[in-house]
């Protein structure tokens, strides 16, 4: 059985058992959390919301926050005497499904 819900304007293909990144989220390593934005359940069961699924949860344990690795831009206009240099660690959650409730 899988799922596909949402979370962080992303859409996730979450099985049981499996982990997956998504953005942060406000908990700490061990909290449990809820996701209630079911789009679709495939199984045996085949489940599709308009746009999500009535009385479908998804139900995961708070692995760990931390931090993608650094991605760098570089602006450079050439005779100009001019280039821009930045970079940005975009944070996530790491999330370990537990149960797919639908």
């Amino acid at each position: 059985m899988y799922a596909i819900i949402v979370t962080g304007g992303k859409q996730y293909k979450v099985e049981a058992g499996k982990s997956i990144y998504v953005e942060k989220l406000d908990a700490q390593a061990g909290d449990k959390v809820s996701f209630d934005k079911v789009v679709f359940v495939g199984g045996d069961d085949v489940k599709v919301g308009k746009p999500f699924v009535d009385g479908a949860t998804v139900e995961g344990t708070v692995d760990k926050q931390g931090k993608e690795k650094k991605v760098v831009t570089f602006k450079y206009k050439p005779k100009k005497h001019t280039h821009n240099k930045k970079g940005h660690r975009q944070p996530y959650t790491k999330v370990t499904i537990d149960a797919i409730n639908a």
